[in-house]
């Protein structure tokens, strides 16, 4: 019995190696040809162009602003909101309404001590009467270009 097993064993093992053997050549001298559908490169072009969109738009992250106003008074707020976009157009300026309170906020601070520097700017410049606070918020900041990988790459 255990010789007709070895037999069998041996026989299976030999079909094996030489059907293995025929595949490989026959893949070897066989020619492939591949079809493709135009809208293929135009969907990968699309989908990169949008990637790249998504990198480029602005994200929120943990900041800091300044909280220069709280009042009742409408026009009181809007001036002031005016006077800072003409001083400091760099910066954003964030006019809320919270029932019954306008409140006006100031700048994209990433970090605490730029958020500092620019509270002493505006005291020193006496744009604000009562005092200026700096809040933690979620700011809006544009990602950095050398940061965002090409397509290239």
């Amino acid at each position: 019995m255990k010789k007709y097993f070895l037999v069998l064993l041996i026989n299976i093992f030999t079909i094996t190696v030489f059907s293995q053997s025929n595949n490989i050549d026959s893949v070897i001298r066989g020619t492939v040809t591949i079809v493709k559908d135009e809208r293929i490169d135009l969907l990968g072009k699309k989908m990169a162009e949008y990637n790249e969109s998504l990198a480029n738009k602005i994200h929120l992250v943990k900041g800091y602003r300044l909280m220069l106003l709280s009042t009742t008074d409408r026009t009181q707020a809007m001036q002031l909101r005016s006077q800072l976009m003409q001083q400091y157009p760099e910066h954003n300026v964030y006019m809320t309404f919270q029932s019954p309170y306008i409140r006006l906020k100031f700048g994209n601070f990433i970090e605490k001590e730029d958020a500092e520097k620019m509270r002493k700017t505006l005291a020193q410049a006496k744009v604000i009467n009562g005092n200026i606070y700096i809040v933690p918020e979620m700011v809006e900041t544009k990602p950095d270009k050398t940061k965002v990988p090409s397509i290239e790459e």
